[in-house]
């Protein structure tokens, strides 16, 4: 039986291995208030219902001819989706740390110009303080460009390993199952037979591969 070539589709892998952001900042958060102490009596916790019991996962259909893979669920599952996200997010920290360092000399300079006083720098002293501050903001905009092109040049080379490790896995199965076509999750379809979704059979063999 002729096996259609499978086809990644690029848009699932860019969400599936997204570059970072690079310029975010962690939220500053407000230390919590205190608690004012009440005399009432503690309320008490509703029973919750009990979790339900896993369910066993639905067979194939041995008369399919079609099957569906979910290369986020792939990558975020697998033990090659989670080394590549740890190393883009390895890389974004590095970087911002560096940046971060940099922003902190451009903030002890701006400090001591704006809070010293004519008597202290003289017109030549202060002349020099403003260069040194205009080229370390230069030099702050292009760490963060540069930063965010190692980010993304990083990111397509994750992308291009993990296609290559993952479409013949894919196509292996498909071999195995007499399929013709295996679509991806987000090609906009309103109903899936779960039984279809070899995403775990496909996160199981890379992990196998792997090691």
């Amino acid at each position: 039986m002729r096996v259609v070539k499978l086809s990644i589709v690029a848009a699932a892998l860019t969400l599936a291995l997204a570059v970072p952001s690079f310029a975010q900042t962690p939220p500053q958060t407000q230390p919590p208030k205190p608690q004012t102490p009440t005399t009432q009596p503690p309320a008490t916790t509703p029973t919750q219902p009990a979790a339900p019991k896993p369910q066993p996962p639905v067979p194939f259909p041995q008369d399919a001819k079609y099957g569906v893979v979910d290369v986020q669920y792939i990558a975020q599952n697998s033990t090659s989706g989670k080394d590549a996200s740890k190393k883009l997010n390895d890389l974004q920290t590095k970087k911002l740390g560096e940046v971060q360092d940099k922003n902190k000399q451009l903030q002890a300079l701006t400090t001591k110009r704006d809070q010293s006083s004519a008597a202290v720098l003289n017109e030549a002293a202060r002349a020099q303080l403003d260069k040194d501050i205009d080229k370390l903001q230069r030099d702050i905009q292009f760490m963060q460009s540069n930063a965010q092109a190692e980010l993304q040049d990083l990111n397509n080379e994750l992308q291009s390993d993990f296609q290559k490790k993952l479409v013949p896995i894919i196509e292996e199965i498909a071999k195995e199952k007499g399929l013709y076509l295996v679509f991806t999750t987000d090609s906009g379809f309103a109903y899936i037979h779960p039984g279809l979704n070899l995403s775990d059979e496909v996160v199981k063999r890379l992990d196998a591969k792997k090691n």
